[in-house]
């Protein structure tokens, strides 16, 4: 997944309370701070900064060019490969925050689902509060599926479904170039408990940087989706009853990503675990209360923009206070991003003259979710992104306090780096006739105090000079 949106690797449960009143709660909370003056230098700022983070054309024309060509190789490599009949029939999901258009600075990371699409049915067995799950076929099969069975013929093993990817892309590496011939595609070593086949574009020459990261993730296509999140997120005042129908009507996705633990059973070794990128990348694309938003010709808002910049401060965070921080993900900013939109529904709130102030309440909330230690999972509710186990107290209580820091300060994360002040000149030292000067003690930036007029007269005398010396020797 993206390094900038990878999800955290564990959630726990949340206590059970009512979607709505802790909504509310929040937005109350919220509401009282909500009428803070601003002041003009920061509110420019953060109208510069959100600029700033957009792609360039160019950069975007030229990365999607090269992973365009990769993505459409792969795709025949496997539909033509006899090797493994269950990859014949995968298809592309783009996901991820490129795809979504928030993402910040450079596209350099692009994340791809590949759905397996298996005739087989299932049966989901949830393994904690609704993320993780056991999949097994409803009964024994002779389809291609069989090769990923585990001993009892019906548990489907998350391990070997990613171990044959990993397989299948280095043998069509092998063959494959890239269009730009001065790089060359890499697989990363694998991580431990990811769903993910990363590759890296990097430059031919030893040590050459990485251009472009690309997360691979194949993804079992289910109908049905499970009882925890069977009734979908809550955005019937946001988005609407109709296109929360649309949501889920669509299928679902898992990936092949194990439960974080050192003394795992063995369902939790071959665990699945639920995604929901394709319908986040729907929820943010018609991010409006009204249809029209964000058209041609509609109304326009900042609500991505604010996205954008959350991301970026958090970015920042992570650099800053890399150990303090280090369970911070761009995640994190993402859910409460959206439960910030389900419950500030109106497309007036986000009006793109509003953005300062949408910003602010959206860090705001960021640090109202860490200061009472609740984040629930948009689509699991049950599920707590900020539970201790998962993110300790001490780290929820200085992310707080750094956030409080920010805003006080004026969010210096978000300003550009200020200039460096000039090197002061050393005092010039009297120069006595004949004497010679030493170019080493000149400053880089030395100028002589000699006026435009004499420099002419003295190029007019050396040009003379050179030109009788020539003469005479003639």
């Amino acid at each position: 997944m993206d390094k900038e949106e990878s999800q955290p690797e564990l959630v726990c449960p949340v206590r059970r309370r009512p979607r709505i009143q802790q909504q509310d709660s929040v937005e109350s909370s919220l509401a009282a701070k909500e009428p803070v003056f601003i002041p003009a230098e920061l509110a420019h700022w953060i109208k510069v900064q959100a600029q700033e983070l957009k792609i360039r054309q160019k950069d975007r024309c030229w990365a999607a060019e090269v992973v365009n060509d990769f993505r459409e190789n792969l795709l025949r490599f496997l539909r033509s490969s006899s090797d493994q009949p269950v990859f014949q029939s995968v298809d592309f999901l783009t996901t991820g925050s490129y795809f979504e258009k928030v993402k910040i600075l450079s596209p350099d990371e692009f994340d791809m689902m590949l759905k397996l699409q298996v005739s087989s049915r299932f049966n989901t067995t949830k393994l904690d509060a609704g993320l993780f799950y056991r999949i097994d076929l409803t009964r024994p099969t002779r389809t291609p599926i069989k090769d990923f069975l585990l001993d009892n013929q019906l548990t489907l093993s998350s391990s070997k479904i990613l171990a044959e990817m990993f397989r299948l892309v280095r043998k069509f590496l092998k063959t494959y170039r890239a269009p730009e011939r001065c790089c060359r595609w890499e697989v990363n070593p694998r991580r431990p408990s990811s769903p993910a086949v990363t590759l890296s574009l990097c430059r031919r020459e030893l040590g050459g940087e990485e251009l472009i990261s690309v997360d691979l993730v194949p993804a079992l296509e289910v109908q049905s989706w499970p009882p925890a999140v069977r009734n979908g997120p809550d955005v019937d005042n946001w988005l609407g009853k109709k296109l929360r129908q649309e949501i889920r009507s669509l299928p679902c996705y898992f990936v092949p990503k194990r439960q974080k633990g050192r003394k795992l059973g063995e369902d939790a070794k071959e665990s699945w675990r639920i995604s929901f990128s394709h319908v986040e990348k729907k929820i943010i694309t018609s991010h409006g209360n009204k249809k029209t938003c964000c058209e041609s010709r509609g109304t326009k808002c900042c609500r991505k923009q604010c996205l954008m910049l959350l991301k970026s401060l958090i970015e920042g965070l992570k650099r800053r206070y890399p150990k303090d921080l280090e369970d911070l993900c761009s995640y994190h900013g993402k859910t409460a991003f959206l439960h910030t939109l389900s419950a500030r529904f109106d497309d007036s709130t986000w009006a793109p003259q509003q953005l300062p102030a949408c910003f602010l309440h959206l860090v705001r909330a960021l640090q109202d979710h860490a200061r009472r230690g609740s984040l629930p999972y948009f689509f699991v509710p049950e599920c707590n992104l900020f539970a201790t186990p998962v993110f300790p107290r001490r780290a929820r209580a200085f992310l707080v306090n750094v956030l409080e820091e920010q805003m006080k300060e004026g969010l210096p994360l978000l300003k550009p780096p200020p200039l460096l002040p000039p090197v002061p000149l050393p005092p010039l030292k009297p120069v006595t006739a004949g004497a010679e000067i030493n170019p080493e003690e000149l400053p880089e930036k030395f100028h002589l105090p000699i006026s435009s007029k004499w420099l002419k007269l003295i190029l007019v005398f050396v040009v003379a000079l050179a030109f009788g010396f020539n003469f005479l020797r003639f």
